[in-house]
């Protein structure tokens, strides 16, 4: 495994759906609270060694917001309204993107204000696994970011789901990593 070395001027962290409602939702491998904890210790450390923060939330405006496609597994309930987590931010300085859709880069400006910032590689965590932090991932690196994924500061609403991401996606798109991994690379 390569040892992982981040560049706080070049690196953003990015948490996707850690708000109200969604983080307290039955996931798995973790609980929400587990992965609000790993992500509250990466927002302390990035914050402090100055990477970009990124505080992705889902919202709709009405159900005209929503899309409403045939599928055969319609998703379950409407994404919570709610804001995200007081304990998480947003901080002054925080990038604050607002989706509608399972990605964080489709139809937001959340990739301008990366580059803005010469941002090359993202930090990324949240909920749910395999559904808005893998959509994100697959923009980001279709989009030429270089990407590490906290594993333990994202969860699923299933485990195999959560464990085919991580174990299958991920690797071929970016470097997987604990928490603590990541937080002694910004140490």
């Amino acid at each position: 495994m390569t040892p992982l070395v981040l560049d706080p001027a070049t690196t953003a962290l990015v948490l996707i759906d850690l708000q109200q409602g969604i983080t307290s939702l039955p996931v798995t491998p973790r609980s929400g609270a587990e992965v609000v904890a790993n992500a509250g210790r990466l927002l302390a450390r990035g914050r402090e060694r100055g990477l970009t923060v990124v505080l992705v939330q889902v919202g709709f405006l009405g159900d005209q917001d929503r899309l409403n496609l045939p599928v055969d597994t319609p998703a379950p309930g409407r994404p919570s309204r709610g804001g995200l987590l007081p304990e998480l931010g947003p901080k002054e300085g925080d990038i604050m993107i607002t989706k509608r859709q399972w990605g964080a880069f489709y139809g937001t400006e959340l990739d301008l204000q990366l580059r803005r910032r010469g941002i090359r590689t993202i930090v990324l965590g949240g909920i749910a696994t395999n559904f808005g932090v893998e959509s994100t991932a697959r923009d980001a690196y279709e989009r030429g970011y270089a990407q590490v994924f906290a594993e333990d500061a994202m969860s699923s609403v299933n485990a195999e789901g959560h464990r085919f991401t991580v174990s299958v996606v991920f690797p071929r798109i970016g470097r997987v990593r604990s928490t603590d991994e990541i937080l002694a690379a910004l140490a």
